[in-house]
């Protein structure tokens, strides 16, 4: 939502101005849905419309959204998503409450991978215990 610049999804060559909604949709994977609904919770900016009021994004938004799709994949709550855009919007003095944000996603998404990488050896384990049994027939 500030500063993130990797990840920023290829577009359309020769498309430097306002992007549609479409031209974000695509590239970002993101339902037309989804981008109208990240805009009206606040998660986005007011993105600015044409005189037809058709949403003119720009590259800033196309940024922000990498974020969210980042945030989102690692399951970030979106009461989390909405403190974090409230703290971009107050500018640099909010960097250390911003990181404090980030960190502690941080640790609960590495607390989640950990408890995914356990369950499929409980799993292999079970497999293991399954193969070695004798087979039952019926009679």
């Amino acid at each position: 939502m500030d500063d993130e610049t990797s990840g920023v999804p290829d577009l359309d060559p020769g498309t430097d101005g306002p992007l549609a909604i479409g031209q974000v949709s695509a590239p970002t994977g993101l339902s037309i849905d989804t981008l109208r609904w990240y805009e009206r919770e606040g998660l986005l900016d007011q993105v600015p419309r044409d005189s037809a009021g058709r949403r003119q994004f720009d590259r800033r938004d196309l940024k922000r959204l990498v974020l969210l799709i980042r945030l989102r994949a690692t399951r970030i709550p979106v009461v989390e998503m909405h403190r974090y855009a409230e703290l971009v919007r107050g500018g640099p003095s909010t960097d250390v409450d911003r990181a404090l944000v980030l960190e502690a996603h941080r640790d609960r998404a590495q607390a989640h991978i950990a408890d995914l990488q356990r369950d499929p050896e409980l799993i292999n384990r079970k497999i293991s215990s399954c193969r070695r049994a004798p087979a039952v027939t019926e009679a």
